[in-house]
């Protein structure tokens, strides 16, 4: 499967389940997760150090490498180190996080990346947070430091600050580093997020989903070097970018449709109520029946993207992509079939109506030659009338057609 898909935890297929294998032994107090793919050359300094780390500080744990199908003997060397090793067939660091995390023995799990650019050593702030009983710590790498060519300048400077600050804006979270690799959550939260993108994505889906659940969310300083590898990374700026904004805008609605459809709305019917009565001029400048129809065409986009907006939120309850919400539930106990098939059928009599009007105004003139600046004035708001109803009348049979799993 490519990275990117989007599946659920449960179709994600193991050599035996998940949960199951997680309660063959006690439960541990922790595991430091690491997603692998041909990290010979840096993960077993990285076990190595998590290992030290659970010594050091006393901590009940284990390290789990997550091997994403790796050729370079990257899973014996984690073996001969102590670490335990899972195969994660699905593809994608994603696909990797979620496989490793649903074998994790640990109560609590750090994930981070197996190839040097963090330090497990540092390891115990995510702990602290853990223990205090936050969901999900977070690792901002603006606070704890970015080494010399740890991170493109691109990235740096543009690409996780303007993700962050989308998902910021979008979901009201805190979180000022939404691309970190190093975090942590409990499992009991991981299974509450219900992720389902399998690729780098992921990162900023787990901050959404936690902020969309009510978890808890916490951020503490991160370090990042420069990845011990030799080989190309297999992080790809643009593409992964644009799949974590993506993702962003897969889980709000809101920004994604409704807040221009209504922007949308608003403009046109400034237009229409500015020129519908007559042209106006502006300087030298004259507006008419030309940009009207934009104006009309404005508020019928508008009207689009609101029902969209209203369509994809009742589906992704219904799929568990996002949590209930009550402010929607308040909205449809008014927004019925019902309600949908008698403004729709007002708004298309209407647009009938205004038709026939102008039909018969031009009969008038022997359907001759007519002044198009005042026929239009009738004929644009007939036929958005008619489109508009329409719409309306189609749409809420299928708001109700999603709302029957929902229900």
């Amino acid at each position: 499967m490519p990275s990117g898909d989007v599946v659920s935890a449960a179709e994600i297929r193991m050599d035996s389940d998940p949960v199951e294998a997680s309660q063959l032994e006690p439960e541990l107090e922790l595991t430091i997760l690491m997603p692998c793919l041909n990290e010979a050359e840096t993960v077993g300094e990285c076990v190595q150090k998590a290992r030290s780390f659970l010594q050091r500080n006393g901590v009940s744990g284990e390290v789990l490498v997550s091997d994403n199908g790796s050729q370079d003997g990257s899973q014996e060397i984690a073996r001969r180190l102590g670490a335990r090793v899972v195969n994660a067939p699905t593809r994608g660091y994603g696909a990797a996080l979620i496989y490793g995390t649903l074998a994790a023995r640990g109560k609590y799990v750090i994930m981070g990346d197996a190839d040097g650019s963090y330090d497990f050593g540092e390891s115990l702030p995510f702990l602290e947070q853990l223990r205090k009983g936050r969901d999900l710590v977070i690792g901002n790498r603006f606070r704890g430091g970015i080494k010399p060519g740890a991170m493109p300048l691109m990235n740096r400077w543009v690409g996780t600050p303007v993700l962050s600050g989308v998902g910021r804006l979008f979901y009201h979270s805190q979180v000022h580093d939404f691309n970190c690799g190093l975090r942590a959550c409990s499992r009991a939260a991981f299974r509450k997020m219900n992720l389902r993108t399998t690729g780098m994505e992921l990162a900023s889906e787990m901050i959404v989903k936690a902020a969309l659940q009510g978890l808890s969310v916490a951020e503490v300083p991160a370090t990042l070097s420069p990845a011990g590898r030799s080989r190309p990374p297999h992080l790809r700026p643009w593409r992964d970018g644009w799949r974590h904004l993506r993702s962003l805008l897969m889980y709000s609605p809101r920004w994604l449709f409704l807040y221009p459809g209504l922007s949308m709305i608003v403009i046109g019917l400034v237009g229409c109520f500015w020129l519908l009565p007559k042209p106006a001029v502006i300087g030298n400048v004259g507006f008419d029946v030309h940009t009207l129809l934009y104006a009309f065409a404005a508020i019928e986009l508008g009207a689009q993207f609101v029902a969209f907006a209203m369509f994809t939120k009742v589906f992704a309850i219904s799929a568990g992509l996002l949590p209930n919400d009550p402010r929607l539930y308040r909205i449809l106990r008014h927004v019925t079939l019902e309600t949908g098939l008698l403004v729709g059928t007002l708004l298309t009599l209407a647009g009938l109506g205004g038709s026939a009007l102008a039909l018969s105004d031009w009969g008038r003139s022997s359907f001759g030659g007519l002044d198009p600046s005042r026929m239009l004035r009738l004929v644009f708001p007939s036929v958005f009338s008619l489109m508009l109803g329409v719409q309306i009348i189609c749409g809420s049979f299928f708001l109700s057609i999603l709302g029957l799993k929902r229900q």
